[in-house]
């Protein structure tokens, strides 16, 4: 039996590890993002940006081949063993399988209170490659693949990663840890929907003159056209969205918390793999 060391922390583990280049990547990847979602309010209203507005979330697409060789880059230099690699697929494909439950109806999209657990147990660098890995995936599975696919992966490796930056990961517990998980998960599922609309609301064209954007008017005027926009398209979805999150992080939260930290104990993610030779 071994000794229960009582005066120390339990260490957390992380199957994914950031270097300094990972750092960088994902800080050059945030950047990219940065400017893909907010250049309306970035570009001045004399910039010729709207002429080709049409053209932009194509050009934004090629955000998708950068997304891939920061989570090759990541995984490549945090040295991911396969335990790590299995938990990372097993995860993803439930995630993705969760996606179609609903269709995304009425905001019902079970994934994120998974994405919100799952990050939280494995840490910030392993949920912006499982956001990321999940939404490619369950993209795949549900043919949603198109110029609109890497600000998705992109706001889903936000949305996760945040969960692991949440504070108190080896002190908070029971109540107070889900608490802190459910008004996160409520907060960040706004969030990814407000971002997600950033990606579409540029390009609404003469659809809504009322709540389109105008690349002549200045950043407040866009700023006001982009809140009515909000209200008047998503607002019901986000908020069904962070509902879900929030029930479902307070129903299945503790069962499915444990579950993942026993897992992650059980794989021991940190302690590399040999092979013993064969005995002569």
């Amino acid at each position: 039996m071994r000794p229960r060391n009582s005066g120390t922390r339990p260490r957390r583990i992380r199957a994914v590890r950031l270097g300094p280049r990972s750092r960088a990547a994902l800080v050059l990847v945030g950047a990219v993002g940065v400017v893909a979602f907010g250049w309306p309010f970035l570009a001045p209203p004399s910039s010729q940006l709207g002429a080709h507005a049409q053209d932009a979330p194509w050009l934004f697409a090629g955000l998708l081949a950068l997304l891939v060789a920061v989570v090759a880059a990541t995984i490549s230099e945090s040295g991911l063993g396969p335990k790590a690699v299995a938990m990372l697929g097993v995860l993803a494909a439930t995630g993705a399988a969760l996606r179609p439950v609903g269709a995304g109806t009425a905001g019902v999209e079970p994934m994120f209170f998974l994405m919100v657990l799952s990050g939280r147990v494995l840490g910030p660098g392993f949920g912006f490659v499982l956001g990321s890995l999940t939404m490619f995936a369950s993209a795949l599975l549900t043919g949603g693949v198109g110029p609109w696919l890497p600000f998705q992966m992109l706001a889903m490796g936000w949305f996760t990663m945040g969960a692991g930056l949440l504070p108190g990961p080896e002190r908070l517990r029971g109540r107070t840890e889900i608490v802190l998980l459910a008004c996160y998960g409520f907060v960040a599922a706004f969030a990814y929907g407000t971002v997600m609309n950033l990606a579409g609301w540029p390009f609404m064209g003469a659809l809504a003159s009322g709540i389109a954007f105008d690349p002549h008017a200045a950043v407040p005027a866009n700023l006001a056209r982009f809140a009515a926009y909000c209200l008047a398209t998503s607002l019901g979805w986000d908020l069904g969205r962070a509902l879900v999150t929030v029930v479902l992080t307070a129903v299945l939260g503790p069962a499915v918390l444990r579950a993942l930290r026993r897992a992650t104990r059980r794989a021991a993610f940190e302690t590399a793999v040999t092979f013993d030779a064969p005995a002569e």
